[in-house]
């Protein structure tokens, strides 16, 4: 199942958009997490930082091979050798992880989804007792370059009471992550 405006521009553009190290600085993934699951992993763009901070493997998921591909190739010509990518529709059959398979879970610009609580059901049924999910999303705000349409863009208090919804306690508040993002950190 597609996530509604999902669509994924050139990885250069992309690319160009986020500041993935310093984001998953801000959102405390680092050198003490071993397996990390990414749902929507796209380029990789956050993929290869996570790989190279963690111990474990990073479970990199998608539904378009082509992205899969790209994060792949994209892994290989880094060295990395602890990348999974599986194709997976994760919003309708979850992750295909074992529960509490990992202690750090990644939703990067993908709570538009048509129904939240249920990805972060299954994104909590994957982290172990006191693993950390970090969340970031574009900004309310029609003038970023690229995100979903106003009307289904989440706002970071929706995205926090999802969470809560979903049996997450949150850790902080909302992570400002200039220009064009802001974060959440919740821990189940």
């Amino acid at each position: 199942m597609r996530i509604r405006e999902s669509g994924m521009p050139p990885q250069q553009y992309w690319d160009s958009l986020l500041a993935p190290e310093r984001i998953l600085d801000a959102l405390l993934l680092d050198q003490s997490r071993r397996n990390v699951v990414e749902f929507g992993c796209g380029y990789g763009t956050f993929t290869l930082p996570a790989a190279q901070r963690i111990s474990g493997k990073v479970f990199a998921l998608d539904l378009d091979q082509r992205m899969l591909d790209a994060t792949r190739i994209n892994a290989d010509a880094a060295g990395l050798t602890n990348v999974e990518c599986s194709l997976r529709d994760f919003v309708a059959d979850g992750s295909g992880l074992p529960e509490a398979a990992v202690d750090y879970a990644m939703l990067f610009n993908i709570l538009h989804l048509e129904d939240p609580i249920r990805l972060l059901r299954e994104v909590r049924r994957n982290l172990r007792q006191g693993g950390v999910l970090g969340i970031i999303h574009w900004i309310f705000d029609a003038d970023t370059p690229r995100g979903p349409p106003l009307d289904i863009r989440p706002r970071p208090e929706q995205c926090r009471d999802w969470a809560q919804a979903a049996g997450f306690s949150p850790l902080g508040g909302t992570i400002n992550l200039p220009p064009y993002h802001y974060g959440l950190v919740v821990k189940r």
